[in-house]
């Protein structure tokens, strides 16, 4: 069976050592997931990705969003690549996602960072996600919908490079000293011609209002 085909009796650590990203396959069903595509490439607020690099705030072509559990009235703001987001709150298509993750992981999420690629021309470069808002060790939720895409892992210190195909519905979890040891990126590619969607439920330890 090809383990990176569809849903698996029991998520996989892909990773050899120095971390755990646990490959749980596709856990959500073909037709739920055009229906997820559909409904959060045209409902969610996207934006033009910004960083700040060598002190000149740049715009990314990939778009994403910020979104949080506000149910105490209150955004929860994440700052990475030196520029601070403030949380929109959760759309109702969002919480059930963040439930059928944790049913699926039997983790807690309160935050999500989406990303939208509109083809294979937009990537992610090699990071790893340590920003001081996230909880110390805390588990990252990758969700996919959309096209397929080739999703990286390398080594801080071997250089060692594990790679996957993260296929529409599919979920990947990247937890414990994972963030310490591996840089993880999204490589372009110019065989892939349509939008993915990418889902990242977070855990935000202490969150700062505005």
């Amino acid at each position: 069976m090809d383990l990176f085909s569809s849903l698996l009796d029991e998520p996989i650590n892909i990773l050899p050592y120095d971390g755990i990203v646990n490959y749980y396959g596709e856990v959500i069903s073909a037709s739920d997931s055009d229906y997820y595509f559909d409904c959060l490439l045209n409902s969610i607020d996207w934006r033009c990705d910004q960083a700040l690099v060598f002190g000149k705030l740049i715009e990314t072509k990939r778009k994403v969003a910020w979104y949080a559990d506000t149910r105490n009235g209150q955004p929860y703001s994440y700052t990475y690549s030196g520029v601070t987001k403030q949380s929109l709150p959760f759309t109702q298509a969002l919480y059930a996602l963040k439930n059928l993750v944790e049913q699926q992981t039997g983790e807690h999420y309160n935050s999500c960072l989406l990303n939208l690629y509109h083809t294979g021309d937009e990537g992610m470069a090699w990071h790893s996600d340590g920003e001081k808002d996230l909880k110390t060790n805390g588990a990252i939720a990758s969700l996919s919908f959309g096209a397929e895409r080739k999703f990286a892992f390398k080594h801080k210190a071997s250089k060692e490079v594990v790679a996957l195909p993260l296929k529409a519905g599919s979920l990947l979890v990247m937890k414990g000293i994972t963030q310490q040891h591996w840089l993880h990126r999204l490589p372009p590619t110019k065989k892939v011609h349509s939008p993915r969607i990418n889902l990242t439920f977070r855990t935000i330890d202490k969150p700062e209002f505005s």
